[in-house]
């Protein structure tokens, strides 16, 4: 049994001809008695039908990273500046976090040793936000990809639509100089 891998309308990149082209015309094979096609053909108007083996779906980069491609997560390094007993007030002392925003355990957001020294609870606090971020970006995309499709919403959460709609505005914006 076959289900369509692509729909009316969607861009494909057609793997045999080595160019990009738009599903014209989605075509089920069916066969009698059987409830589900036997096979899917896709019209490009590209003079024939083509099998989804043949086509690639457009990869979207955002759509990767709302899959969870970012893993940000929190590391302890060590405090070098200061002795154990001079840190014990500290939630863990004689470290400090640091965001890592890459594959290895490195890059990312640190704090100075000073800072941390005056805010320890806030910093710590600050660095389970930073380390959650990417996955508070995916709930934003999926409230304000949900409020496209759902027409009837209730006040409040239209409220944090148009938010989350300009949160988003704000972090995808490209840099012009």
């Amino acid at each position: 049994m076959a289900k369509a891998q692509f729909h009316k309308n969607q861009k494909v990149f057609v793997k045999t001809v080595g160019t990009w082209a738009i599903v014209e015309k989605v075509m089920p094979q069916w066969a009698k008695g059987i409830d589900e096609p036997i096979r899917v053909y896709y019209d490009l108007g590209l003079g024939r039908d083509f099998a989804g083996e043949e086509l690639q779906a457009e990869v979207n980069e955002r759509a990767v990273v709302m899959k969870g491609a970012e893993n940000w997560r929190v590391i302890r390094a060590r405090n070098k500046a200061k002795p154990l007993e001079e840190c014990a007030n500290h939630p863990y002392p004689g470290t400090h976090p640091t965001v890592v925003t890459n594959e290895a355990d490195w890059g990312g957001w640190r704090v100075p040793a000073a800072e941390y020294d005056l805010h320890p609870e806030r910093i710590e606090y600050q660095a389970r936000m930073l380390a959650n971020a990417p996955k508070m970006l995916m709930i934003l995309r999926t409230l304000v990809n949900y409020a496209k499709i759902e027409s009837d919403l209730p006040p409040e959460i239209a409220t944090l639509t148009t938010e989350a709609t300009a949160i988003l505005r704000y972090i995808d914006q490209e840099i012009h100089q």
